[in-house]
């Protein structure tokens, strides 16, 4: 059973306390490593580290709001195959459901790992936290300042990545620890099974009084943007020549396949040859059509990925973030991924024991559809 309780005997406040656990959690052995953030080189920005240490996690940054690698990849290179080694991973909620989906796949082993999720409380760009803090601005300590009362919103002049301001699945589920920020008064409470509390010696508390309500306010704000958001989308984007028009700058980098935590193929059709075609071809798509748009089959390539991966999308919003010609790859990721996911009746990483739709044969699915 989980119960909730505070983490006693270290620092005072959300960062304190989160460093704290994960001190306790390594030298009461129940893992033997944690992934977690920690200040990257130059101080400007932070960067996922592996550290054995209970002392290595005096300067972590868990709740810095930036996301350089979305945490699912790191999961998966650090456990496929089966780790030699219990691993506390500290990820957000989307980085969760990434991990979860991609356990179904084969491609991570979630057996050994401790999933420690944390209330998400909105992430920056990179390039735009290093901005932040460079110019003496506290990113941490305004997203804490108004968490307890459920007002997640950037620092005045800064925008929150846009997959972030449309999400709703912001509380992490399916994790063994929850660190709880929304809605929470006085920092930061743990919710855990009884035993790891009664081991690593928490005190227990009450659940937090109006979590639940600030929640679903928050909750209720983050689904009308995120209707908006993908109507409007959906409005522009309704054919091919449209689709076109909205990824016409595309360059073909395979920035976006590369960022996404779900995309994983070791043969990707698009690291072939297919896609390198001969002077003749080109010459002969010059005489049928009269002008060629290079690189060709950029709109292939995404819609490739999309069919690919509609069913597992958790709309982190990684693609996006990757691409260098800001295109609004993730947008039409969730648009599509959400109308699929509904026909099946699926939600991506919402537990290991729902079945992958494309995986899984029923006779009576889609009959809506079939004649």
């Amino acid at each position: 059973m989980d119960v909730w309780a505070r983490v006693t005997g270290h620092e005072e406040g959300a960062v304190g306390a989160l460093r704290g656990l994960l001190a306790d959690l390594l030298r009461a052995r129940v893992v033997d490593a944690v992934l977690v953030p920690r200040p990257a080189p130059g101080g400007s920005g932070v960067v996922p580290a592996l550290v054995s240490r209970p002392e290595d996690v005096a300067d972590a940054e868990p709740l810095a709001p930036v996301m350089p690698v979305q945490g699912a990849r790191l999961v998966s290179a650090l456990t496929a195959g089966g780790a030699p080694y219990r691993l506390g991973a500290v990820l957000r909620s989307c980085e969760i459901r990434a991990s979860i989906e991609l356990a179904k796949l084969k491609q991570a082993d979630l057996a050994g790992v401790t999933l420690i999720g944390v209330d998400c409380l909105g992430t920056y760009e990179v390039p735009d936290y290093a901005v932040l803090v460079a110019g003496g601005a506290d990113p941490v300590a305004h997203a804490l300042a108004g968490a307890p009362q459920g007002t997640v919103s950037p620092l005045p002049g800064a925008e929150l990545r846009p997959a972030c301001a449309i999400c709703e699945g912001f509380v992490p589920s399916g994790c063994q620890v929850t660190v709880a920020l929304i809605g929470v008064e006085g920092g930061a409470l743990v919710m855990a099974s009884e035993e790891l509390v009664e081991e690593l010696g928490y005190e227990r508390v009450a659940a937090p009084q109006h979590r639940e309500e600030t929640l679903a306010s928050l909750q209720a704000a983050r689904r009308a943007e995120r209707r908006r958001a993908l109507e409007e989308w959906r409005s522009r984007a309704r054919d091919v020549p449209s689709l076109l028009a909205e990824f016409g700058r595309c360059i073909r980098c395979h920035n976006c396949m590369v960022a996404c935590p779900i995309c994983y193929c070791k043969e990707c059709l698009f690291r072939t040859a297919t896609f390198d075609h001969a002077p003749a071809e080109y010459w002969q798509a010059l005489q049928r059509r009269g002008a060629l748009r290079l690189p060709a089959d950029t709109l292939l390539f995404h819609l490739t990925r999309l069919n690919h991966m509609a069913t597992s999308c958790v709309s982190c919003g990684a693609c996006s973030s990757a691409c260098p010609s800001h295109l609004p790859v993730s947008t039409l990721f969730a648009a599509v991924g959400e109308e699929v996911q509904a026909l099946f009746g699926y939600v991506p990483g919402r537990s290991l024991e729902w079945e992958l739709p494309l995986a899984t044969f029923r006779e009576d699915e889609l009959s809506q559809v079939t004649r």
